[in-house]
């Protein structure tokens, strides 16, 4: 695909990829570099480089390539399936596994696991990469996810996320002592100003979200929580936490560098799901056990003085 763009006398003395990044919001800056490295954008009819300034009356070409979407396999995988009927079904996944083919895992996700085991039964509303994923926790959180096998089912699914219908319920171990019994974290999520890979709350640009925490234990140190989410935005939990100076244990990304119990990721896991089944209407709730090193760490911690 060609697009065109004609710089304004505005827009004059911009490097070309800081340029290009503001035409086309779309692409991220790196992706725009790796253009220009390859000779894709061009200015009035010549190549060049990413340091390129550009100039009142340049017309700049650039060349995006087709997107190709990599096929994706079905891989024998022993899943821990909760529950299954025709529509649905609830899966406990592990700390570790992705949910659905991303950069790095094409061939070892939950993903290719699901088509292995429901042989091609599973919702298209989200294509190829991502059939029967209706919502998603991250690669280390455990825990319980819903599968669906149909549009109908996804359909119904989502329009509970939507209006936040559908029972979510995690356990976390965080930092600190928590003295209050119970709050709640009302505060927007959006991407991180700075760094594209984390979020934040934003009061600005972020969208509503909703976390209600309550003690389950507290120790030297530390206080074992249930997180219950009203919304579901990227890292919520994680975000949220930490903006109250708790973050969860384990958390690199948004807590401290440095992991005490030598942890593989935060200490999160979607313990609790309920929802309306798609077909019946019936009000369905799941329960999946803690990890073993999850409780093993509990443990640990109640001998810590």
């Amino acid at each position: 695909m060609r697009q065109q763009y004609l710089v304004s006398e505005e827009a004059a003395g911009r490097r070309i990829d800081l340029y290009l990044a503001g035409e086309c919001g779309q692409l991220s800056r790196s992706y725009l570099q790796k253009l220009l490295k390859s000779g894709q954008a061009k200015v009035n009819g010549s190549v060049v480089k990413a340091n390129y300034k550009v100039a009142s009356g340049d017309c700049v070409e650039l060349e995006i390539p087709e997107a190709s979407e990599p096929q994706i396999t079905a891989r024998p995988m022993d899943l821990d399936i909760l529950y299954e009927d025709d529509d649905i079904l609830i899966v406990n996944k592990p700390k570790g596994m992705v949910v659905h083919p991303a950069a790095g895992h094409f061939d070892d996700t939950l993903v290719n696991g699901l088509m292995e085991h429901c042989r091609g039964n599973l919702s298209g509303i989200n294509g190829v990469m991502r059939p029967g994923i209706v919502h998603r926790i991250d690669r280390d959180t455990t825990g319980i996810l819903v599968v669906c096998k149909n549009d109908l089912a996804h359909s119904c699914i989502a329009e509970q996320l939507k209006v936040h219908s559908i029972t979510r319920k995690y356990q976390a171990v965080v930092y600190g002592v928590i003295k209050e019994e119970e709050g709640t974290i009302d505060a927007p999520i959006g991407r991180h100003p700075s760094d594209r890979k984390k979020m934040c709350v934003n009061l600005k640009s972020g969208r509503n979200a909703v976390t209600h925490y309550r003690v389950l234990e507290r120790f030297a140190g530390y206080t074992y929580v249930e997180c219950r989410l009203e919304t579901g935005r990227t890292h919520q939990i994680r975000v949220h936490m930490a903006s109250i100076h708790h973050p969860v244990l384990g958390d690199t990304v948004y807590g401290p560098e440095k992991n005490p119990f030598h942890l593989e990721g935060q200490t999160l896991h979607a313990g609790v799901l309920g929802l309306l089944h798609p077909r019946t209407g019936e009000y369905m709730e799941f329960e999946a056990p803690l990890p073993e090193y999850f409780s093993q760490l509990l443990e640990k911690l109640r001998k810590i003085k």
